[in-house]
């Protein structure tokens, strides 16, 4: 089972460290939580699912304008059949919009101009606006998750402040089309194959189908069964590399459900990103004579590079 969690007990004094414990055992463990009562608007979420729906819906020409494979895909649109998983030659069954980092013009930091612009498209009211809102709702809660995370860790609560301040977050806007409407694909192609996040962790509005599937411990493919208003959790790559292992990114994956011919599937990642610069070099409070460093050291932005070519956007 994958733990479900209370949002509420970390914002009473009282239960804070119930929280912090439940979520790093469950980030430990299997690299899942589901987080109910969350500050996450149910309108925002009914609102973001309309706008979507009415960007994937428009014809394939007016979609192509926003699709800039220069930036690798990491703002404006991506069709199907690009992307694919890690060590994966088949690609994934979806198409999907990105939204990334801005930083205030009359902010000064050294990562002012660093980020390209995000590209918005003009046919559809409201999507800059709630999208937006959607990111930086999404960029706030994350933040709380990592001042739990690193209290589990025995670090300054504070600790990963700085580091995702202006971090290279992205939101992702998924369409997983209808498989009457793909025609031909590749044999064994799925909506999304099993991989681990590039990340720190990712938040996930519970999604619109079934499909979600993660790894356990015992090599088992457990379904992720999140109620539609929680979020789902999970720990990225980066964050498994900081740690040295000790907390798990885990592998999952989207199949294709009985439905999977005549219906859609939305869901709306949140990819909580660190700054470019910033050291993915294990803790060393998470390496010990029984867990050697595992890995060697690297740059957040340098991570992310490497992992973009691996999975066919670079």
């Amino acid at each position: 089972m994958i733990p479900k969690i209370d949002f509420r007990k970390w914002q009473n004094p009282a239960t804070k460290h119930e929280f912090v414990k439940e979520l790093g055992d469950a980030f430990n463990y299997i690299g899942f939580a589901t987080i109910t009562n969350h500050p996450f608007p149910k309108e925002l979420r009914l609102q973001l699912r309309e706008v979507v729906e009415k960007f994937f819906a428009l014809p394939e020409e007016i979609k192509l304008k926003y699709h800039k494979p220069e930036v690798a895909g990491q703002r404006g649109y991506t069709p199907r059949f690009k992307e694919h998983a890690k060590d994966q030659n088949v690609p994934d069954l979806k198409e999907f919009y990105q939204i990334g980092q801005e930083i205030p013009e009359d902010v000064q930091d050294s990562l002012q101009g660093y980020y390209g612009p995000n590209i918005w498209p003009q046919e559809i009211p409201g999507f800059k606006e709630i999208t937006w809102k959607v990111y930086r709702t999404m960029e706030n809660i994350g933040r709380e998750l990592l001042r739990a995370i690193a209290l589990y860790l025995d670090l300054e609560e504070n600790y990963f402040d700085d580091k995702v301040l202006y971090g290279e977050s992205i939101l992702r806007l998924l369409y997983y089309p209808p498989l009457s409407e793909l025609g031909e694909f590749p044999e064994g192609a799925i909506r999304a194959a099993a991989h681990g996040d590039i990340n720190l962790i990712t938040l996930l509005m519970g999604s619109s189908a079934e499909g979600l599937q993660v790894l356990n411990r015992e090599n088992q493919w457990i379904p992720i069964n999140a109620e539609i208003d929680d979020l789902a959790i999970n720990v990225g790559d980066m964050l498994e590399r900081l740690t040295n292992n000790r907390l798990r990114s885990t592998i999952h994956r989207v199949v294709n459900p009985p439905n999977a011919t005549e219906e859609p599937r939305y869901s709306f990642p949140f990819f909580m990103h660190p700054r470019p610069e910033m050291s993915l070099a294990c803790l060393p409070s998470c390496i010990t004579p029984e867990n050697p460093k595992q890995y060697e050291d690297i740059t957040a932005g340098e991570f992310l590079e490497q992992r973009l070519k691996e999975i066919g956007l670079k």
